[in-house]
């Protein structure tokens, strides 16, 4: 059986290395194998020359820079494994969940899978545990409320980076996303098909905007509204 690792990367040079190397490392369950698919979405900085060198990948090089949703796309469809996963390029999400995230699509439990950054993370404004981001842990706080709320599918994360899903969920689903809109499209698609989505706890490492973070307040606005317009819409 084959897990096809999807990471659409643009400008990720101080990162890549080590996610990859990460990624490579990560355990899987007896009987599976990894297929690692890089979709660099036309990186400006080193990133480029630092996928050459890296053996055992599959990387897809786009002509411009199309947005993660775009490059998401692209890497589906490149993918053969029987299971998709979604990994960023960044150090935030650590590979080493692999396994408790794939455990209940091999199980026979769910169909997708989300990992969850919120399940068992309450907010802390103050002391040396405070929350990181906080407009953005609220945001998504308010976007996965929503998606609860629209969908009848009650979830924790809706945001979270790490999508997990059979195949055959998504043949043939038309996804329009070319940004970080793919994440509430994607969510919104599967929970209208009448899927329930099953989620596990993770933990993270947010990174700030000086680390290299791209989504801002503005992508909020468009994940609600895509929300809202995949209610009705197909």
């Amino acid at each position: 059986m084959r897990l096809s690792i999807i990471i659409p990367v643009f400008n990720e040079e101080k990162t890549i290395g080590q996610i990859l190397s990460k990624v490579k490392f990560a355990k899987l369950p007896s009987g599976y194998i990894k297929e690692i698919i890089v979709v660099d979405d036309a990186s400006s900085d080193l990133t480029s020359d630092i996928l050459k060198k890296i053996k055992g990948i599959k990387v897809i090089r786009q002509g411009e820079n199309g947005g993660k949703g775009t490059a998401v796309r692209t890497g589906i469809l490149a993918s053969t494994g029987e299971i998709i996963l979604i990994q960023d390029a960044d150090l935030e999400y650590d590979p080493d969940d692999y396994i408790k995230l794939i455990e209940p699509i091999i199980k026979g439990k769910a169909e997708v899978v989300y990992g969850s950054r919120l399940s068992n993370y309450p907010l802390k404004i103050f002391g040396k545990k405070k929350t990181p981001l906080v407009t953005h842990y609220l945001g998504n706080r308010l976007l996965t409320y929503v998606t609860s709320l629209l969908y009848g599918n009650e979830i924790s994360d809706m945001e979270t980076c790490y999508k997990v899903f059979k195949k055959e969920v998504i043949k043939g689903m038309k996804i329009n996303a070319k940004r970080f809109e793919f994440e509430p499209e994607i969510t919104a698609k599967i929970m209208k098909k009448g899927i329930k989505i099953f989620e596990v706890p993770i933990k993270v490492k947010p990174r700030g905007y000086e680390e290299g973070k791209k989504i801002t307040w503005r992508d909020g606005f468009i994940a609600l509204w895509t929300l809202i317009k995949y209610r009705f819409v197909d």
